[in-house]
């Protein structure tokens, strides 16, 4: 069995009624749809005419299980016989038509409950897939998107979960459905004419190779296909996001090229699978009728030259051989269906496998309040080979403000990921009131640590609901009293809707000094004992800089913060500047000390060049 399959298993536990329900009205639909063409005999029996040579049989009697099959069929026939000879054969064909469409309405009431409840399992199981996987790909860390596009992760949550709900559970009638209504089938077809049935037997073999030949290396295809189809994604949402860049820098073509060659490798792909999957359908069926011409021809003679067969249970036999040819149609159908649910359930698994190297430890402490000091002591980190920071050792008590200065690619910004645990020290320990946040739980530490990032991000929502994000039961009042703060009631307050606002993908309908002040606005709220500003006034004005620089300050008062500084102005009243070049402190102080020192912070702030 395929792993995937056997992986799919646990999420189709909370469904376990709905397959059986499923499996059992199918038991049935197959059973039904063998008896509904048995009636078919009696029917004939009455149209040939048969019937009006029946004497009144003798009533049968039941004598158990075993018989109960023929016990039926002699119970029907002793009912006809009587029907024909009291009141004449227009009441016996009557009994025979009612009989065919009691029949085929059970098939098809059983057909629609089995339907119904695979219909349950299935959108069950999306509903379920799709939450575990938003659930991973929350939950992975920041790294593992710095490596892997987002339009793929993309599709495998969208694309690649919807086909294993669309191909996957073909697996059921696979297994069960077709492959009963046709053993059923031959059992009766066994009962009417063994030679007959044996040479059906000749020719499935030969079919089932021919259809498997033709979905040879289709779930690899399909592999590449769902690939590809994320690659098309992550185009498409590249070209999005940056379409200012793209339009400025008049490289439409390029991503045009780029999309073109995607969509023609995905038109190529596609058409090599719809091909097979195509070619299925019409092959087997093709199998079918040549084995129903040759039993034509073979059941013929029996019929008219050796007369070891009636014409009307031939006829049956037919009808039974051509029931057949459907379900037959399906599997091969099926097959190539759970091929691409494998190949769509092999990308799903491989996201949801995915090991996240940033987790909760077992036992970790809850911790709530920040009482003392927090100490980075001897951390080295790399992204890839070399080390951005270097034997790094800060110590930054309760209730100071530290500032982090240095050239770009210095490792100012990878403090602020190491603090949040967006990553994880390679070497040494970070510790808050000497507890290693490693310790800590995930949810407690950020908790006491409010972000505001040089990108200003927020969503496609109200003013508002974005700065609720740091405070999600807060009063209008506190949300308001929290713009202020940040220099950001004034132009919210002058907005169509005030702080009901839609603010447009990304904020976009903002500028950029106003989308940072509503992410400052966001921290304010949320109120935490550690305020992080990596580069937070970078985007703004000079005229609104200075107003949200005195908020800043007012917000840090009585709380520790790390600066991660762009101008001079947003540092000059730290507590100790920290100067930063290559991943190590060459240099430490106040501003006054470090002016005096007449060093490479000096040389900075000539320059005007902090990051």
């Amino acid at each position: 069995m395929d792993t995937n399959l056997v992986k799919l298993i646990p999420y189709t536990k909370p469904y376990k009624s709905h397959i059986f329900w499923n499996v059992t009205y199918n038991i049935l639909y197959a059973l039904f749809s063998t008896v509904s063409m048995i009636t078919m005999f009696p029917l004939l029996e009455v149209l040939f005419k048969k019937t009006d040579s029946i004497i009144i049989l003798p009533k049968p009697v039941y004598t158990g299980i075993a018989n109960s099959v023929s016990y039926g069929k002699e119970l029907l026939f002793y009912q006809i016989s009587i029907l024909n000879k009291e009141h004449g054969p227009q009441y016996s064909l009557l009994l025979a038509v009612f009989l065919v469409i009691v029949t085929f309405l059970f098939k098809n009431l059983f057909n629609y409950l089995a339907s119904y409840h695979i219909m349950h399992l299935k959108n069950g199981v999306l509903r379920d897939l799709r939450k575990t996987m938003y659930d991973k790909i929350i939950s992975l860390p920041i790294s593992y998107y710095s490596e892997k596009r987002k339009g793929d992760v993309m599709a495998r949550m969208l694309g690649d979960v919807g086909e294993v709900q669309n191909s996957f559970f073909s697996i059921l009638e696979l297994i069960v459905k077709e492959p009963l209504t046709i053993v059923f089938a031959i059992i009766a077809m066994f009962n009417i004419s063994i030679k007959l049935t044996l040479f059906v037997f000749i020719f499935i073999p030969i079919s089932g190779y021919i259809i498997s030949r033709i979905g040879k290396n289709l779930k690899s295809k399909s592999v590449r296909a769902q690939e590809e189809s994320g690659y098309l994604i992550s185009i498409v949402e590249e070209s999005l996001s940056g379409l200012k860049v793209v339009k400025s820098y008049n490289a439409e073509p390029t991503f045009k090229n780029k999309f073109y060659g995607s969509v023609n490798n995905l038109l190529k792909l596609s058409n090599s699978i719809g091909n097979k999957n195509n070619l299925a359908s019409p092959m087997s069926e093709f199998m079918g009728i040549v084995t129903i011409a040759v039993l034509l021809w073979y059941g013929g003679n029996l019929v008219l030259v050796d007369k070891t067969l009636e014409g009307s249970l031939f006829l049956v036999y037919m009808l039974l051989a051509y029931n057949i040819l459907t379900p037959a149609k399906s599997i091969s159908k099926a097959s190539y269906a759970v091929k691409n649910g494998l190949a769509a359930a092999q990308r799903v698994f491989e996201v949801l496998e995915t090991e996240n190297t940033i987790t909760n430890k077992e036992n970790a402490l809850d911790k709530n309040t920040f009482e003392d000091k927090i100490e980075i002591k001897n951390i080295n980190f790399r992204y890839e080979e070399e080390n951005v920071l270097k034997n790094f050792s800060i110590t930054v008590p309760k209730g100071k403000t530290i500032a982090l200065v240095g050239q770009s690619g210095s490792g100012k910004s990878t403090i602020a990921n190491l603090l949040t645990r967006f990553y994880d020290v390679n070497e040494g320990t970070i510790n808050i009131d000497g507890i290693d946040i490693k310790d800590m739980k995930l949810e407690s530490l950020r908790g006491l640590m409010g972000l505001v990032t040089q990108d200003s991000i927020l969503f496609n929502d109200t003013i508002k609901n974005n700065i609720l994000l740091g405070k999600e039961n807060a009063t209008d009042d506190e949300v308001i009293e929290a713009l202020k703060i940040a220099n950001a009631y004034e132009f919210v307050m002058n907005l169509p809707n005030g702080i009901e606002t839609n603010i447009g993908d990304a904020g976009n309908k903002l500028s950029g000094g106003q989308k940072q002040r509503l992410s400052i606005a966001r921290a304010v709220l949320k109120n935490p004992p550690i305020m992080i500003l990596d580069e937070a006034t970078s985007a703004l004005d000079t005229e609104s800089e200075k107003f949200v620089q005195i908020a800043l300050e007012n917000m840090m008062q009585n709380r520790t913060s790390i600066v991660i500084a762009h101008r001079l102005s947003t540092i000059q009243k730290a507590d100790n500047i920290i100067v930063m070049k290559k991943g190590e402190i060459v240099e430490q102080g106040t501003h006054t000390e470090l002016l005096a020192i007449n060093g490479t912070y000096s040389n900075l702030v000539t320059m005007q060049s902090f990051e």
